[in-house]
C-alpha cells in the first residue's frame, strides 16, 4: 500500500497532496497513533464531513479542526511532523 522509503503517514500525507484522497484514506484507517489520527482527521475535513472530521481530531493529540482554516497548509505541517518537509 506505501512504498518501503517512505512510512505510511508520509505516503499517506503524500497521496492526499496529490488528491488522492482514496489511497491516503486507504492509509490512515489501518492506523491508530496520533499522527493518524491528525491525517484522518485532515481528509475528512477535505471531504466536507466536519462531523467526522472533529471525531478524529479528538483523537489526534490535542489537535482541533480550527487550528488551520487551509488544509493543504495543514497537510504541510502534518508532513513536517513526520520530519519528512
Amino acid at each position: 500500500m506505501y512504498s518501503s522509503a517512505a512510512g505510511p503517514h508520509t505516503t499517506a500525507i503524500e497521496a492526499a497532496l496529490a488528491d488522492n484522497w482514496e489511497r491516503a484514506h486507504a492509509i490512515v484507517q489501518q492506523l491508530d497513533d496520533p499522527l493518524a489520527c491528525w491525517v484522518h482527521a485532515i481528509l475528512h475535513k477535505i471531504e466536507g464531513d466536519a462531523g467526522n472530521s472533529r471525531y478524529w481530531y479528538g483523537r489526534s493529540g490535542g489537535r482541533h479542526f480550527d487550528d488551520f482554516a487551509d488544509p493543504r497548509a495543514e497537510l504541510h505541517a502534518a508532513l513536517a511532523a513526520t520530519g519528512k518537509e
